[in-house]
């Protein structure tokens, strides 16, 4: 069958299968595969080294998992070729997901995003539902600029253009023909716009099944990088890049659907319409938040984002239609009956963020959490709520704590996980700021 498929491939024009995989960071990595050898790659896999996992985005290679003790390991990357689809920008080019298992016995890598979000879905289809996720996901394009000290500016940078379409706040035009290009690709994006600050834009992806909500946002992600390299600028997903703008969420919309394709969430007749497994869901992700954060708030930068009046969430809170609580009950009722996680920020990986999530919603229902009351009004006074984390050291140590969602996670993950982060942070403690140097250089 693969040897039919690279054939069709190679009469449509394909000559190449880019393979591709996440990190832990949630960066793609891969190897472009001429079509071929696609037969033998499907067959045998890919090699890579396994401290591919373990590696900053500096480039230098970390002691966590054993990966350096182990003498630089191997995994495999077996291509997925359900998820094959086409890469318009590149001509000739066709890209799929792999998963990455161990050479010895091709048992799946314990720190695989992938493999970390299946185990997950796994854990939750004990409840008999399955859940369906859409994610959105904000972005800052950034021009080059000298004459700044990182290098970059943000693209067309005029205030108050948030929600505006058309030239207004894209001069270029660049969400109208990135839109075009994610369609064509078939990544499923429903609309975007510009968002709250200058340079930053917002697009939507179709609801789906976890694993291809994942699978789409992680593709999303890569796709629209490269494309703004194309256009000579960068696309970047971090938390906030810039100290005098906002930040970038990743929010996910999340419901479950029973086996008849019923939405389990809704619950006509009631007074909030939302069913006992809606309310349960929403206890669990509360009282999972802290440890949620650790993989939704991935970064040292990631914290920067919140705090009081930041219209990014500051409590572990939810509320009905609110849109400054954490945990937001959108108003429509019956089949589109949803939550809306509003924690994450986009520098989150898909894979992990959404593993998360399915946790914190299956721990919820399977010990029958009841929330608090809903949030009213502005979601901002901590004598109503307790506050998130602080920063990521705080959240690393609540995902440490928090057994139930280690057990959901998988240990060796989150250890492996744990770890590399731990290391991202006692990096940033030795590093000496601008702001330290502006700040204290002169008068001490």
């Amino acid at each position: 069958m693969t040897r039919e498929l690279a054939a069709r491939l190679g009469e449509s024009g394909i000559d190449v299968v880019r393979v591709v995989f996440p990190d832990l960071l949630g960066t793609d990595r891969g190897r472009d595969v001429l079509v071929e050898h696609l037969p033998a790659v499907t067959q045998r896999g890919l090699s890579f080294c396994r401290a591919v996992y373990s590696t900053t985005p500096g480039g230098k290679t970390t002691e966590n998992g054993g990966v350096l003790d182990a003498g630089l390991p191997d995994v495999i990357v077996v291509p997925d070729l359900d998820t094959l689809l086409p890469i318009p920008w590149e001509p000739g080019v066709a890209w799929c997901i792999g998963d990455a298992v161990s050479p010895a016995d091709e048992r799946p890598v314990d720190e695989s995003p992938r493999q970390v979000l299946r185990r997950a879905l796994e854990i939750f289809e004990t409840t008999g539902l399955t859940p369906v996720v859409g994610p959105e996901l904000e972005y800052f394009l950034c021009e080059p600029d000298e004459d700044r000290p990182n290098g970059w500016r943000p693209y067309c940078d005029e205030p108050g253009n948030v929600y505006a379409t058309g030239r207004r706040g894209d001069s270029d035009g660049h969400l109208l023909r990135t839109l075009r290009t994610l369609s064509s690709a078939g990544l499923q994006t429903t609309g975007g716009n510009h968002e709250y600050a200058g340079g930053q834009f917002e697009i939507n992806l179709v609801h789906s099944p976890a694993m291809d909500a994942a699978d789409r946002a992680f593709r999303f992600k890569t796709s629209v990088k490269e494309l703004a390299r194309r256009e000579g600028r960068m696309a970047t997903f971090m938390a906030k890049p810039f100290n005098d703008g906002g930040g970038s969420g990743f929010h996910l919309h999340l419901s479950c659907h029973e086996k008849d394709g019923r939405n389990a969430f809704q619950a006509p007749g009631t007074t909030s319409g939302l069913s006992d497994e809606a309310r349960w869901a929403i206890g669990g992700i509360l009282k999972h938040a802290p440890a949620l954060a650790a993989l939704l708030n991935p970064t040292v930068n990631s914290y920067k984002r919140f705090g009081p009046d930041s219209l990014a969430p500051w409590l572990i809170d939810w509320g009905l239609d609110n849109r400054s609580a954490m945990l937001r009950v959108p108003a429509e009722r019956g089949d589109t009956t949803r939550l809306e996680l509003r924690l994450g920020d986009a520098s989150a990986n898909p894979y992990l963020g959404i593993a998360g999530l399915i946790a914190a919603t299956y721990l919820g229902i399977r010990d029958q959490i009841e929330p608090p009351r809903p949030s009213a009004g502005y979601g901002y006074d901590p004598s109503k709520a307790p506050t998130l984390p602080g920063t990521l050291p705080d959240a690393l140590a609540h995902l440490e704590e928090d057994t139930s969602m280690v057990d959901v996670l998988g240990k060796d993950f989150v250890r492996s996980y744990v770890d590399f982060k731990w290391e991202e942070v006692a990096r940033f403690q030795r590093f000496v700021t601008d702001w330290e140097f502006t700040e204290y250089a002169y008068h001490l």
